[in-house]
């Protein structure tokens, strides 16, 4: 296995590539889940360019991607360089700790003193530089023992992240950012959200996580003992014949919990976990609001256009309009508008009820029109 030059010693990258992006419906469906679109305009998906985030710090051929079955095409399509022992697919979703924990133990028994870093298929990040420096010392930190997590400084008080409530500075070498974590806390009100980011303790939660595996390993085996037996018994037969049959007997069985749940809070109140402040531009894309912004450049007198072949023709108009129909859009006087037309489905709301979309993918499961999800 040769070496990239510039990646980090030891290192492998983990992409959980799963999750439908709901709050983004009608775009986002389950047989085109969000890391599968082009969201910034840079002519390539999310998880493209999440790859290309990640190969000059590990390596093309030390990434791996956790998927759905049904994605397994598709993502391979996007990363031609992806290798077949580094694709991890997922007979049905079973959140991250299912998802991350089977590629550290798979990994831990190809390499047992890899270190690891996780990062979701579809989040925004183009301050590179920035972010490899916040991954060095996170490794840094996780060769010191620890679980790391990147930590986001907040830019405004956002109500759809979850936040890091940060304690004081660690003196860990390679790590000078380090800082230990007191909790993490749920997407707040807007009133504790500006408390929040006033009171300058807290981090946007970007779901990023750096360790040794067999640390990582270690931790949820704490919390959740029968998930960890299931994943180990998963990753002793990985590179083995058996693999289908204990994937079928096993996988169904799994505990389905958040990695925040099942290693990230766990290891804070052990004092295991620290928090590296990640002043990098970066954006979950959550809803279609981020994408209004993402467009705009935060100004809120832009209407942003996505869509090949978009025909749309607006007059004081802002927000953003998504169309895959071909059809001509009017918008005529309309302000933070939001307006999403595909070839079946078309949704119209507004950048302040942007997070209230899942709620209609919610009542479409309910209502059995699954048709359209």
């Amino acid at each position: 296995m040769t070496h990239t030059p510039g990646a980090f010693e030891n290192f492998y990258s983990i992409i959980p590539a799963g999750g439908i992006g709901s709050r983004l419906w009608p775009l986002s469906r389950a047989d085109a889940p969000k890391f599968l679109h082009d969201l910034t305009g840079s002519g390539q998906t999310l998880l493209r360019d999440t790859w290309d985030r990640l190969a000059p710090l590990s390596g093309e051929d030390r990434i791996m991607v956790v998927t759905g079955r049904a994605h397994r095409a598709a993502v391979e399509e996007q990363l031609p360089e992806l290798e077949d022992l580094n694709v991890v697919l997922e007979s049905e979703p079973k959140d991250s700790s299912a998802a991350i924990g089977l590629a550290a133990a798979i990994l831990v028994k190809r390499e047992p003193d890899v270190i690891i870093g996780s990062f979701a298929a579809d989040h925004v990040i183009k301050d590179k530089r920035g972010f490899r420096r916040s991954v060095g010392e996170g490794i840094a930190a996780a060769r010191a023992g620890y679980i790391a997590t990147i930590g986001i400084t907040p830019t405004e008080p956002a109500i759809g992240f979850g936040y890091i409530h940060c304690d004081g500075r660690l003196d860990i070498e390679g790590a000078p950012s380090a800082v230990g974590v007191k909790s993490f806390v749920e997407k707040p009100d807007q009133a504790t959200a500006e408390r929040y980011v006033a009171d300058g303790d807290h981090l946007w939660n970007g779901g990023m996580f750096i360790a040794r595996a067999d640390v990582f390993l270690t931790q949820l085996g704490e919390s959740q003992p029968e998930l960890l037996e299931g994943l180990t018994r998963l990753a002793d037969a990985w590179d083995t014949p058996k693999r289908g049959a204990v994937v079928d007997a096993v996988w169904p069985g799994l505990t389905k919990i958040a990695v925040d749940y099942s290693v990230a809070e766990p290891a804070a109140e052990a004092g295991k976990l620290v928090v590296i402040p990640g002043d990098f531009d970066w954006d979950d894309v959550g809803d279609f609001a981020s994408i209004a912004k993402l467009h705009s450049g935060g100004r809120k007198s832009d209407l942003a256009i996505l869509g090949e072949n978009a025909r749309v023709l607006a007059d004081a108009s802002t927000g953003v309009v998504i169309s895959q129909s071909g059809r001509l859009i009017s918008l005529i006087g309309v302000t933070d508008i939001v307006v999403v037309d595909t070839p079946d489905a078309l949704l119209v709301t507004t950048t302040a009820n942007a997070q209230r979309v899942k709620s209609v993918v919610d009542a479409l499961k309910v209502s059995g029109r699954s048709d359209v999800l």
